[in-house]
């Protein structure tokens, strides 16, 4: 006889939280399989054989070394809510196996209604045994409030001291402890009262919000200049940025680094296209320190970190970057980019040149460093207007000069 599985999402935990169906399906199982603390706290089917397995392939092993008939695979929260049933099912139909699937509330259905509202609306993210950046989900989410499953070491304490960390420990966050369960207890408080707090269970939910997008924060890629913050430090202007970051291909998640970022508009705007990923402004001047400190505040681009000193030396305890912008470096641009492909051989480099030398230096060293090399000129005129006419005034001639290792490309 084809052996008839049962998957089945257990809930938030309490037995009275189960479906009817669920419970049915727990009664007439003869067998049960799940996580230890599934299996303990079931009270249905007590006298079935019972096993410890949580992953797909130990499951299968224990599903095929017997003729069972009615097992019961069990989950919590819901089987399609970040659930191992993904990758059983495919497993269990290439086998042959009659399989049913038989969902349950998941963690945020009820944590919504215990706190009495909707949730369709929430950014729905899973930091249980998984990497999770908690602040560049906030970003990318734009204002909606984020949930996060929680799991493993650290736990909401962890989690709110990174977005405290970060500059965005005035949030609000409410934790979710022990749901379904006598001990149930949901609490709120900001980011900064909860940060590193031992007393909270690692195996809670958190929602977080209270993130407000700047509202002078521009959508598009090139932003005016007048937006920031600029003082006497040289920027990179709007239309060469536009076009470096084009030729850079942000792509959310990536790490990048902008050597000599000057006032941070290329770091800004760097961290805002890719709120998930990491930015690293590396800066050795006092007062564009000081700007780039001003432009990560104002355009809450929190995911932007200042390195102050000087390349190439500080570049050493960076994370491996995906992409470099070079807009300055104080004649070390040979060594700046050895570190960089030596730290990721598929490193994107793009370096802006207002001088022939620094032309030159950029593509024999890119030659050099066995990186295929595209150079671009810009020269742009911007209107100035004057006795109700508009003249066009010359700006500078730029290079852009990108590369990348051929085999790679």
């Amino acid at each position: 006889t084809t052996v008839k599985v049962t998957l089945i999402g257990m809930g938030p935990g309490a037995a009275s939280a189960l479906t009817v169906e669920a419970v049915e399906a727990l009664k007439a199982a003869d067998c049960l399989l799940g996580s230890h603390r599934l299996l303990q706290e079931c009270p249905f089917a007590p006298g079935v054989p019972r096993f410890a397995a949580t992953k797909s392939a130990e499951i299968m092993s224990h599903l095929t070394e017997r003729a069972w008939e009615t097992p019961c695979v069990l989950y919590s929260g819901d089987t399609g809510f970040y659930s191992g049933a993904r990758t059983l099912l495919p497993l269990l139909r290439e086998r042959g196996a009659a399989v049913r699937v038989l969902p349950g509330i998941s963690s945020v259905q009820y944590f919504a209604a215990q706190l009495g509202r909707p949730w369709q609306e929430w950014q729905v993210v899973s930091a249980h045994g998984l990497r999770c950046d908690p602040v560049g989900e906030i970003l990318a989410a734009e204002g909606k409030p984020v949930f996060f499953l929680t799991g493993g070491p650290g736990g909401p304490g962890e989690l709110c001291g990174r977005l405290q960390e970060a500059g965005l420990g005035g949030l609000t966050v409410t934790v979710g402890e022990s749901l379904s369960y006598p001990e149930e207890r949901i609490r709120s408080g900001s980011a900064y009262e909860l940060a590193g707090r031992e007393d909270l269970s690692p195996l809670s939910v958190v929602l977080v919000e209270g993130y407000a997008p700047p509202a002078h924060a521009p959508r598009s890629q090139g932003w005016e200049d007048g937006v920031f913050l600029r003082g006497e430090v040289p920027m990179t202007k709007q239309e060469i940025r536009a076009a470096a970051l084009g030729k850079l291909e942000v792509r959310d998640g990536e790490t990048y680094w902008d050597v000599g970022a000057g006032t941070g508009s290329v770091s800004v705007e760097l961290a805002r296209l890719a709120p998930r990923g990491k930015v690293y402004a590396v800066e050795c001047g006092g007062e564009a320190c000081a700007l780039i400190r001003a432009n990560r505040e104002r355009f809450a681009a929190y995911n932007l970190t200042l390195v102050e000193g000087r390349a190439p030396k500080v570049l050493e305890g960076l994370p491996s970057p995906d992409g470099v912008f070079v807009g300055g470096s104080d004649g070390e641009l040979v060594s700046i980019l050895e570190i960089a492909l030596t730290r990721n051989p598929a490193v994107r480099i793009c370096v802006t040149a207002i001088a022939v030398e620094t032309l030159g230096t950029a593509v024999a060293a890119m030659t050099q460093l066995g990186m295929t090399t595209k150079i671009t000129q810009l020269a742009t005129a911007r209107s100035r207007s004057t006795g109700g006419l508009h003249l066009m005034m010359g700006q500078n001639p730029v290079w852009i000069i990108t590369g990348q290792r051929e085999a790679l490309v």
